[in-house]
């Protein structure tokens, strides 16, 4: 039934054959010139208000309030958080390892990412998220229907980028919108009514022009923060393990096959992230209603009481420490968020081995499907896999952890652009090169070779 469904979703055709990094390049920047476009062109019928108190789940989400995008990849992520349980629990009986059952899983998450699709655009609407310019029935259906639509283009956008293009679009959209964030907030000139400039920079430049040292390094901290988490990001993608390999058929002759520490990448912190993000937004929809069951929220939309305001970080942590007003509530709060994002990090990069095709069993068929073998070891998978194992899920773990520990430090410094956000887009940046470096270095002008080399 589910499988008759699947075949009349809209979807990209991939391509014949082998695509040029030329074409691939070409498909990457439309798209993301398209998904800019789109946070630019408002709902029909919405009603005109700020949307400031959304900064972070915007980010997360690749999302902008009020606009075509205003979903991001939220039922993307929301689909694969939920199919990723119900696979890892066993109770989707799915062995993705197995073509047919990968095709399976892919058809079900895009028919569940667009149910979400006009389900989260529902409750936007429903709960108050999207305001309606003229509360009645009409406007709401076609601010629904809006959402829902846009939501679709946005995942058929993420499909044209994996097939066409390079990486995938769901990274592609997340790091568009946290560099123009990180942008504006570290440059932007303009004071808007206030007595210093918005942008961090400016802003240490005026307090140093009236000779106010401490407003000056207040506000390049958290310029410094991000560029530390950069940099820490930067050394942690570069250390991996290699397993040495063996051609059986020609001696002497090998290869090393790399693990890479942060294993699952940036998965595990935009699962997490986008979980906590669904968390709040759904909280603040309940308390909106009268039912605060996980916690009320004051006019920001930052939570006040209740379980997700422990589990979210506390503003300011870092100046707090400088200037000695910590107070004990936010060391909980801190420490609830950082065990909130270690944990989530962990476990979905736990799932995400086991969904990705990335586990020991999936790595020690594919070097055993190109005729290789670990050397002092007998050519037989099940004891390439045991080997790998010993590997494969302390990075799985550690990778996780660290990620987890990463984005919620950063998040406490203050760095800019949140933790999650600096994070996610330094990881796909350097994913981004990596791809290009390895696969497309043949095909590049050479001006343009020599700057990946």
């Amino acid at each position: 039934m589910i499988e008759t469904i699947t075949k009349f979703l809209p979807s990209v055709e991939g391509p014949k054959g082998v695509i040029s990094f030329k074409t691939r390049l070409k498909w990457t920047g439309i798209i993301l010139f398209i998904f800019l476009i789109m946070g630019y062109i408002s709902l029909y019928g919405v009603s005109q208000r700020t949307y400031e108190r959304f900064t972070l789940f915007e980010m997360i989400l690749g999302s902008s309030m009020g606009s075509l995008i205003t979903l991001g990849i939220g039922p993307i992520v929301t689909a694969s958080i939920i199919l990723q349980l119900l696979v890892g629990s066993k109770i989707l009986g799915l062995e993705l390892t197995k073509k047919e059952d990968r095709e399976k899983f892919e058809g079900l998450q895009k028919l569940l990412t667009i149910l979400f699709c006009f389900f989260e655009g529902a409750a936007y609407v429903i709960f108050g998220v999207i305001q309606p310019a003229v509360p009645s029935f009409e406007y709401i259906f076609l601010l629904t229907l809006q959402l829902a639509i846009g939501g679709i283009l946005v995942m058929l956008m993420d499909e044209v980028v994996s097939k066409w293009g390079i990486g995938s679009g769901v990274s592609l959209f997340i790091a568009a919108g946290v560099s123009k964030s990180i942008f504006v907030k570290m440059f932007n000139p303009f004071s808007f009514g206030a007595e210093l400039p918005a942008g961090a920079i400016p802003q240490a430049i005026a307090a140093l022009g009236v000779e106010d040292i401490g407003l000056a390094i207040d506000a390049l901290l958290p310029v410094l923060f991000t560029i530390l988490v950069f940099l820490i990001v930067v050394y942690a993608q570069g250390i991996e393990v290699e397993i040495p390999l063996a051609f059986g058929a020609l001696s002497g002759f090998g290869r090393r096959w790399p693990l890479k520490f942060i294993y699952t990448s940036n998965i595990p912190v935009i699962l997490t992230s986008a979980l906590l993000a669904n968390l709040m937004l759904l909280g603040s929809m309940l308390a909106a209603k009268g039912i605060p069951i996980l916690g009320e929220f004051d006019e920001s939309n930052r939570p006040i009481s209740g379980i997700l305001y422990y589990i979210s970080s506390p503003p300011n942590f870092a100046l707090s420490l400088i200037h000695g007003t910590l107070t004990f509530e936010m060391i909980l709060r801190a420490l609830g968020y950082t065990i909130f994002m270690c944990i989530g990090a962990v476990i979905f990069s736990l799932l995400w081995v086991q969904t990705s095709g990335m586990d020991a069993k999936s790595v020690a068929e594919q070097i055993q499907s190109i005729g290789m073998s670990i050397p002092g070891f007998r050519r037989d998978p099940r004891i390439i896999e045991q080997v790998l194992s010993k590997y494969i899920t302390p990075l799985t773990i550690m990778g996780g952890l660290f990620v987890g520990l990463l984005a919620s430090f950063a998040d406490l410094t203050g760095a800019i652009g949140s933790g999650t956000g600096i994070l996610l887009t330094v990881m796909i940046i350097y994913n981004f090169y990596e791809q290009i470096s390895l696969r497309y270095m043949e095909e590049m002008h050479p001006g343009l070779r020599s700057f990946f080399e």
